[in-house]
């Protein structure tokens, strides 16, 4: 068990705590807007695993989770409407089109299934 250490300030005695050091993860799009909601909505949950050590590990599986994720539901959104390799080639601008709506809506699903959540 570890003895806590106290310094003086004025009459005061404070406490000397720091946070657990945390390996330095590069964190994306999607673990940066998690993290910024746990700050704001989630503050306890968002103290804990920063208290912990364990933030950004979390932030880092949410980043993993909702990139796969979007690469699997672009997948069967496009087999779904017909967004093929033949329609790319034919009409790319329609294509291009199709795709960004796609991946609008696979986008909006990962925010309201992983990232505000």
């Amino acid at each position: 068990m570890n003895a806590i250490t106290y310094s003086r300030q004025g009459d005061y005695l404070i406490p000397d705590l720091t946070l657990p050091t945390e390996q330095e993860i590069p964190l994306g799009r999607y673990a940066q807007m998690h993290r910024s909601y746990l700050e704001q909505h989630k503050r306890v949950t968002y103290l804990n695993l920063l208290t912990s050590g364990k933030l950004n590990e979390h932030l880092y599986q949410t980043e993993q989770t909702a990139l796969q994720r979007l690469e699997l539901l672009t997948k069967q959104l496009s087999a779904e409407q017909g967004v093929t390799e033949e329609l790319k080639e034919k009409a790319p601008m329609q294509w291009v089109q199709r795709m960004n709506n796609i991946r609008s809506q696979a986008e909006e699903v990962i925010m309201t299934e992983l990232i505000y959540k």
